[in-house]
């Protein structure tokens, strides 16, 4: 004869004792909380207690920017950053066991007033390639500088010199435009020159412009030239104070005996 089943629901029942299908411990699905951003950089730490003002003196002192939280500070994605997604697309390489496969994002940010960024990651999945790319274009944002074509009336509206960049087989050229010929250019450094706050502006390309890559690196190049043309209005000496690290030195001097004191 066969033992009777021990009570008390020691076996694989439906009493207290079996494997019951509670709804106890959910996976939630709701956003993930920002953590509060704690600098790891002496400029992240004058960002963040307001030492520095504009990002206008980032770019006067060439002070490296390692964070993209110092951009946001400065740039706000909702209100003055606008971001795009220029491209995504599978790139493949080939090894022993077989062929391996990421993608490849291309970003673009811009505040439409000076400012733009280029950044570009590759990663297993998409949406790693596209949260990594947006961060390396605003590590990567620079400023633009806007001129005139003929009189210096109004605001700035096209560049200020024909300017060319190249990248691989593309090479694009911006010349200036006079007011109200808007941005003459394919969609690819359209949406870049948009976001940058040009105009009116004429553009020229040769090459393998197909390579979406290319003609958008090469497009961002050309804009970071706008700043290295040395124009008579700039011909004044520039007087230059201290640099924000030295201005500040006692109190990156605290901050770094608190740090050793934790």
């Amino acid at each position: 004869m066969s033992a009777p089943p021990p009570a008390g629901g020691g076996g694989k029942g439906f009493g207290k004792g079996g494997k019951g299908k509670g709804r106890k411990g959910g996976k939630g699905k709701g956003k993930p909380e920002e953590k509060e951003w704690v600098p790891v950089t002496k400029l992240g730490r004058l960002v963040k207690e307001n030492k520095l003002l504009k990002i206008e003196e980032i770019y006067l002192y060439s002070m490296p920017v390692k964070e993209y939280q110092i951009i946001d500070q400065f740039l706000p994605a909702p209100s003055k950053l606008k971001d795009e997604v220029m491209k995504v697309y599978p790139v493949q390489k080939q090894t022993s066991a077989g062929q391996r496969t990421r993608f490849k994002a291309f970003y673009v940010v811009g505040d439409c007033d000076g400012h733009v960024g280029l950044g570009s990651k590759c990663s297993k999945e998409v949406a790693t390639a596209i949260r990594d790319s947006l961060q390396l274009a605003k590590l990567a944002v620079i400023p633009v500088r806007r001129g005139y074509w003929g009189n210096k009336i109004g605001n700035p509206h096209t560049v200020p010199c024909k300017v060319s960049g190249k990248c691989g087989s593309v090479m694009v050229r911006l010349v200036p435009a006079p007011k109200g010929a808007g941005v003459v250019a394919s969609p690819v450094p359209k949406k870049l020159l948009q976001f940058a706050g040009v105009e009116d502006v004429y553009t020229q390309s040769k090459g393998c412009t197909r390579t979406m890559g290319n003609f958008v690196k090469a497009t961002f190049e050309a804009m970071s030239k706008t700043y290295g043309f040395l124009t008579p209005d700039l011909w004044d000496d520039t007087h230059f104070e201290p640099d924000p690290y030295q201005a500040h030195t006692d109190f990156l001097a605290a901050e770094n005996r608190n740090i050793n004191k934790l």
